[in-house]
């Protein structure tokens, strides 16, 4: 796969700032705040969208976004990914122009991302006939890939306000990334995978957010069958989960989880159960 240029105009992004802060009897301390900024994406000088990010890894949140709204299919036909925090803008350049791409950007739903994502066109109707690979996993895998997750979230951790996500196998943690929006993080990672030119078939998708359609479609976009996530579940989440054949898994921590689909795919192999 040809890797397309990439040049970012400032690399050493920060995530947090130091703030000073009042508590209730009006003391001052310091306190870190997540960052949060505008990013135009524009493709072949064509305005998309403006993201609103963390900034931590722009050129795989970028094409994981465009690819995800279908609005690039051919890794093959990227050129270059330019990102210029100065004016607050990403564009992407291809070798192929996407000519239905006026129609595409026309369709537009607002989905329940943090922040409000969108869903460009059709969407569903590229997912009708995806059929996901089972993949099974044990009880005891899951608790320690819950366990290797906690020493994550950095920026959480620090500064709260912002989502984790992850591509997982086994109990490894493959990639780990952390935004505003569940939807960017997601996104980022979908960039990743697909410039790797790797396949999902056998991982494990986590996220901190709630599991709305919009992760359920953008999860089997990247072929994989098991959803992850420490938050709760929609009901078109659900549904779509069903329909797609995705292991749903969630209010997972510590040692407790619900598997709202697909528990035939999980051994359970560790008896009782602990309270933490």
């Amino acid at each position: 796969m040809t890797q397309p240029k990439i040049i970012q105009t400032q690399t050493d992004i920060p995530q947090t700032i130091d703030v000073t802060v009042f508590d209730e009897y009006g003391e001052p301390m310091t306190k870190q705040i997540a960052c949060e900024r505008a990013l135009t994406v524009y493709l072949n000088w064509k305005e998309i969208v403006t993201l609103m990010t963390l900034g931590a890894r722009p050129d795989m949140l970028v094409l994981g976004y465009l690819k995800n709204q279908g609005l690039i299919n051919d890794a093959d036909a990227l050129d270059s990914v330019i990102i210029d925090w100065e004016t607050q803008s990403a564009a992407v350049v291809t070798a192929e122009q996407n000519d239905d791409i006026d129609e595409t950007l026309s369709k537009k739903t607002v989905t329940s991302g943090c922040g409000q994502g969108t869903m460009f066109g059709n969407v569903m109707k590229k997912l009708e006939d995806l059929k996901l690979p089972e993949h099974r996993i044990t009880q005891s895998s899951l608790y320690g890939l819950l366990e290797a997750l906690t020493h994550h979230n950095d920026t959480y951790k620090a500064a709260g306000a912002v989502h984790g996500c992850a591509v997982c196998k086994g109990t490894e943690i493959l990639s780990f990334v952390e935004d505003i929006g569940r939807h960017n993080a997601v996104d980022t990672l979908t960039g990743e995978m697909w410039l790797k030119g790797e396949t999902g078939e056998d991982k494990v998708f986590y996220t901190t957010g709630r599991l709305t359609s919009e992760m359920v479609i953008k999860v089997a976009q990247m072929g994989i069958p098991v959803l992850l996530s420490r938050s709760g579940v929609t009901q078109m989440g659900y549904d779509l989960a069903r329909q797609l054949g995705i292991t749903m898994i969630a209010r997972a921590k510590g040692q407790r989880f619900q598997v709202f689909n697909g528990a035939e795919n999980i051994a359970f192999d560790v008896k009782g159960g602990s309270d933490e």
